[in-house]
């Protein structure tokens, strides 16, 4: 799993994080995808890594500025009511 890191200018309100959101669903095989206006990200969740090129072009297409993106392994972080 691998989690991708999208800084995003030009959101504005939760109208705006849904348009990215849609963005990327549409475009790319995700398991989770968030948008915050308020910090101007894009948190993608994905089993494999994604074409940034292409991923940068999804969203720009959608009329907001993508300044960067980094991408990092992710591990599923597990609940239990053993672990201590």
């Amino acid at each position: 799993m691998y989690k991708i890191t999208l800084d995003v200018e030009g959101m504005a309100c939760g109208m705006c994080e849904a348009h990215v959101n849609d963005a990327v669903r549409n475009g790319f095989p995700v398991e989770k995808v968030t948008s915050s206006h308020g910090k101007g990200k894009t948190e993608i969740i994905a089993k494999t890594p994604l074409d940034e090129t292409a991923l940068k072009r999804a969203v720009e297409a959608t009329g907001y500025r993508v300044v960067g993106i980094h991408t990092e392994p992710y591990e599923k972080k597990g609940f239990s009511l053993f672990r201590r």
